[in-house]
């Protein structure tokens, strides 16, 4: 006679002890996300910095104007005399309010007289 032991449930205690794992996983594809908008971002930013600074508008108003709210709060713009203008951001954590790195585009645009 052999003892056999039940299987009913096996399933669904893998999968409980699979969620923190599945979550972790989950935050860091998002946190990827994240970061690669804010680099698109501070590309389009910079740009749009420098074809204003070339024109003779303001640099950090164009740069702003084409980011969101929250990369607008950490936004660093530099007008360089040649046309150059180097912008920077902060890529915030998808948890919590931390900043995890800053990223810097730089774009230039001949002067325009």
């Amino acid at each position: 006679m052999s003892l056999r032991r039940s299987e009913n449930g096996q399933a669904s205690v893998e999968l409980v002890a699979l969620l923190p794992l599945i979550a972790v996983v989950g935050l860091a594809l998002w946190q990827a996300v994240v970061a690669g908008q804010a680099a698109w971002l501070a590309g389009s930013s910079a740009r749009a910095a420098a074809r204003a600074s070339a024109i003779g508008g303001d640099p950090r108003t164009a740069a702003a104007s084409t980011l969101p709210g929250a990369l607008r709060r950490g936004l660093r713009v530099e007008n360089g005399r040649d046309g150059t203008v180097r912008v920077r951001i902060r890529v915030l954590s998808v948890v919590g309010a931390a900043r995890l790195a800053t990223l810097t585009s730089t774009a230039h645009f001949e002067v325009q007289r």
